[in-house]
């Protein structure tokens, strides 16, 4: 029996030995420079915590992640919408057969996406209760009904109505939803359609289970879902089992060489190709730039400004770098970096002329060119206004006062308007004579010090006394849409090509949503109404033109620069292409095991 047992076991090993080795998991490794803030699509604004949600959730439509310029595709969407010929009604139809990642929420049962959950997921954002950043956005989109709902869980403190049917978002039948809006709306697709991040569909069952904990327990039809998280350290994703079958595919055009070699390596691959995402959180730059050199990340995304003359000398990649086989990306990106003044502060905000002039003056005496090459290391260019590259609206031969560094003009406009030192401190007072304190909001790492520095420097040359508030960027962020700050420095991409996203920072009934400003300006409204309802062209451009020169006269916020991304990526990265609206690229790519040192 013994000896019986003894030949098995010698077999069982002999066929182990000769059996094909497991496929090691395809793992991609980088960092987040700032802390995500959690993974609810609809109570998150930060571009951290929206890479991950885009990873888990999908919505009805998608970017080209390979076409430039850039191109709507359906998505979870069976088709385009059908849309009518005043742009006052959609119809989408979304693809049967398509289901959540598995979770407790659904009690063992297979759950299978259907219109009523865009229903659900999109109203979500009209609660009162949720305190969405995103509903600004919905709420310029004009659903019928929803607003008059949102109105009646305000006016009667009572909570939402999900059941009440809305006449701007039904669900017809199980898999087609149709919107209508108020006003016509030309790129509806593109404002509450497109973008896993925020608008991606999420499950009620999977929201009334986790309540209050939702954040920390994302559940969506993506290809990706959440594997460990521990906050503000490290997060997890992981292959989603129960992605349904789809592939690799894109519609680049013809003179796109890279892309179309992408399309030619990749076409017809099923997605995801990778099995795990790892994200560390690394604030500190030093960290992020030796993971990447040490080979213990794939991806460097954005050389931080510190390192980017060992990187990348003269615009070239380093030849060390190179010889490893080393992959550089540069991208002029559809952002801006801002200061924005909070316009209800009793010292910087109003629309009183020497409230005007002082955050002009402010403007004019920030060394934007100094910024760019001390800070930033020439990986910027400068700003003239705040729509960005990439976008509607954006022309590079547009000049304005906003991106003047002008400190003699600044100090001349100061003293017009009665902001002079009266005690010989050095510094100046208010007009009134009470004294005058600037007090920024900033954050506890290298870069942000590097930027409050030259800041300081900046206003003390022109008698403007400054003093800084450090938090978490998280926290920054809350006090920000709180209107609880003075001042603050942050950067802002666009989520879609319309210019007009830039311009909503400013736009009034988007204060406590995208407006940090809180700036409040009838004649500004007036033209981002009218811009909203009109299609793309050169009347809607000319009116793009007078609201940029608006926001230059009254300076609620300050652009800076637009940055230049630089990415790196380890020879065994195979299809990364930075993305310029959207945040979904992690199942476009492969790690390519046989490229690896051995």
């Amino acid at each position: 029996m013994k000896s019986a047992r003894l030949v098995l076991a010698l077999c069982l090993s002999l066929q182990a030995a000769l059996a094909p080795a497991a496929e090691p998991a395809k793992v991609l490794r980088y960092a987040f420079p700032i802390a995500e803030t959690g993974f609810d699509p609809a109570q998150i604004d930060d571009i951290y915590s929206r890479t991950i949600t885009a990873a888990i959730f999908e919505s009805l439509y998608r970017y080209d992640h390979l076409a430039r310029p850039v191109k709507v595709l359906p998505l979870v969407a069976a088709a385009m919408p059908e849309v009518a010929s005043d742009f006052k009604t959609f119809t989408v139809r979304i693809k049967p057969g398509i289901y959540f990642a598995a979770d407790p929420a659904f009690k063992d049962k297979k759950r299978e996406l259907t219109a009523a959950d865009f229903v659900y997921s999109y109203k979500r954002f009209a609660d009162p209760a949720i305190k969405s950043p995103g509903w600004s956005t919905f709420e310029e989109a004009g659903l019928l009904g929803l607003a008059a709902q949102r109105n009646l869980a305000l006016k009667g403190k009572k909570p939402f109505d999900y059941e009440h049917e809305v006449e701007g978002l039904r669900a017809l039948d199980r898999y087609t939803i149709q919107f209508k809006v108020e006003q016509a709306r030309p790129r509806l697709v593109e404002m509450i359609m497109t973008g896993n991040d925020i608008v991606g569909a999420v499950a009620r069952e999977v929201v009334e289970a986790y309540g209050d904990k939702l954040n920390e327990h994302p559940v969506g039809t993506g290809p990706f879902k959440l594997g460990v998280w521990r906050r503000s350290s490290k997060i997890e994703l992981l292959r989603n089992p129960d992605y349904r079958e789809r592939f690799y595919d894109a519609e680049p055009g013809a003179e796109d060489k890279e892309a179309q070699a992408l399309l030619a390596h990749f076409k017809g691959r099923r997605l995801p190709m990778l099995d795990r995402v790892e994200v560390d959180i690394i604030e500190e730059v030093q960290p992020r730039w030796l993971a990447f050199l040490n080979a213990e990340h794939d991806l460097l995304e954005r050389v931080p400004p510190d390192f980017i003359s060992q990187a990348m000398p003269n615009g070239k990649l380093a030849p060390n770098l190179a010889k490893r086989g080393v992959q550089a990306f540069r991208t002029i990106g559809p952002d801006a970096s801002l200061t924005v003044f909070n316009m209800e502060d009793p010292v910087i905000g109003g629309m009183a002329p020497e409230k005007i002039a002082l955050r002009r003056a402010i403007s004019l005496g920030i060394d934007v060119p100094r910024e760019i090459n001390l800070v930033r290391r020439g990986q910027a260019v400068p700003a003239q206004s705040q729509v960005v590259p990439h976008t509607t609206g954006y022309r590079a031969e547009f000049k304005s006062e906003m991106g003047d560094y002008d400190p003699v003009r600044a100090k001349a406009l100061l003293d017009l308007y009665g902001y002079i030192d009266r005690d010989g401190d050095g510094w100046r007072e208010q007009p009134d004579g009470q004294k005058l304190v600037l007090v920024r909001n900033t954050e506890p790492t290298n870069a942000s010090r590097q930027m409050d520095e030259l800041l300081l420097k900046n206003m003390s040359a022109i008698g403007l006394k400054i003093e800084f508030k450090t938090a978490k960027w998280p926290e920054n962020m809350k006090s920000a849409r709180g209107g609880k700050y003075m001042i603050w420095f942050f950067g802002s991409s666009a989520s879609d090509p319309d210019g007009l996203g830039a311009l909503q920072r400013l736009y009034g009934p988007a204060i406590d949503g995208q407006n940090l400003s809180r700036f409040k300006s009838p004649e500004f409204d007036r033209l981002y109404d009218q811009m909203q309802g009109m299609a793309d062209g050169p009347e809607r451009e000319a009116l793009l033109l007078q609201a940029k020169r608006l926001a230059v006269s009254y300076m609620p916020s300050k652009a800076h620069v637009h940055r230049i991304y630089t990415d790196l990526a380890q020879p065994w990265l195979i299809g990364y292409r930075r993305a310029l609206f959207w945040q979904d690229w992690w199942q476009y790519v492969d790690i390519d095991e046989s490229k690896k040192p051995k």
